[in-house]
């Protein structure tokens, strides 16, 4: 499968390494961070896409998550709270050569950012969202964010938050998002594998990256990451392949009328014929929804692409309605706008 449907990017001559996209900038995120594991994956899969470096492009906001473009030694901008959707808006249509990322948090993009997250998945743009969800601010010392769990204690809720999270997925699928992913910054491998099928899809990828704090909000994603209990609560989906997880791997999950449920295989007649099989390609969002909003300790949460839906970029139908306009317009230069509509002499 190509990366670019409509634009010709050019490839690198000379096979590139991680080493290639290594800045010589000072990491300045906490010992222990999950965002080092995330730069470290992004470092990989650059080289196997295979673009020349001055073809990527990293735009980011405000946040700990917001320092990545000096860390990839590629070009990028630091721009300001919530705005890096915007700014990534207007490189990619500038410059639709590009294979234009976005380092963001939780809070950059679901708080002050929420108007402009919606939107750039709704317009289906083709831009990758890396998405660090650690559910706290960390750059400004803990306080709840969008993502928080209800009733999370920090330093802006003394007696816990009452306000109800946010589920990226839910919020990304609501906005008619055509590509969503969710991975851990425990588990390099799996998230470069995502990474690397983010950057294949044509369309607006959103990758939720559960992510660390180790200083304002250690361990917030135990129920997943921990060891004595990932296998019974991480969900691996691979499409084209049946729902199956847990210890021995025996669980799986089966669609119902109700919706989806947690089985065993092997008990009440269940076998492996009943589970259901992931389809990342389907362009009905339900079945994607409610994957999205599994999460423990009922259900597994699912890691991996859940969405890979393609339809019409932005990018594409705006060169279309420019070509068409090139090509039937009355107005072809700056003297025909000039002397068009209602005219008259003073």
């Amino acid at each position: 499968m190509s990366f670019e449907n409509n634009f010709t990017v050019d490839r690198s001559e000379v096979p590139l390494t991680k080493a290639d996209f290594v800045s010589d900038q000072m990491v300045k995120w906490c010992a222990g961070c999950g965002a080092h594991a995330i730069l470290s994956s992004v470092a990989k899969v650059f080289p196997e896409i295979g673009y020349k470096k001055e073809n990527f492009c990293i735009i980011s906001g405000i946040g700990c998550s917001s320092r990545f473009p000096y860390y990839v030694n590629t070009y990028g901008f630091h721009g300001i709270h919530g705005r890096a959707n915007v700014i990534a808006t207007g490189v990619k249509i500038a410059s639709p050569h590009l294979s234009v990322w976005i380092a963001t948090g939780d809070g950059d993009s679901m708080a002050i950012g929420g108007n402009h997250f919606i939107h750039i998945i709704r317009r289906n743009l083709d831009v990758n969202i890396m998405l660090f969800n650690n559910q706290i601010y960390g750059l400004t010392k803990g306080q709840y964010s969008p993502t928080s769990p209800l009733g999370s204690v920090t330093k802006t809720s003394p007696f816990g938050t009452i306000e109800h999270p946010f589920n990226p997925g839910e919020l990304v699928l609501g906005a008619q998002g055509t590509f969503f992913a969710r991975t851990i910054d425990v588990n390099p491998k799996h998230m470069t594998e995502v990474l690397f099928e983010a950057a294949r899809h044509d369309g607006t990828s959103v990758v939720e990256i559960l992510q660390n704090c180790v200083i304002f909000n250690h361990d917030t994603h135990r129920q997943v990451t921990s060891r004595d209990l990932k296998e019974d609560h991480q969900l691996i989906l691979k499409h084209g392949e049946p729902m199956i997880f847990g210890k021995e791997k025996n669980k799986g999950i089966r669609l119902t009328q109700l919706g989806l449920e947690t089985v065993t295989i092997g008990e009440n007649g269940i076998t492996e014929a009943d589970i259901l099989v992931h389809d990342m390609y389907s362009k009905d969002p339900a079945i994607h929804l409610m994957l999205a909003k599994l999460k423990p300790p009922m259900y597994p949460m699912a890691l991996g692409v859940i969405r890979a839906a393609a339809f019409p970029t932005y990018d594409d139908l705006i060169v279309e309605q420019i070509e068409h306009a090139k090509k039937t317009s009355k107005i072809l230069c700056v003297d025909d706008l000039l002397n068009s509509g209602d005219t008259w002499e003073v």
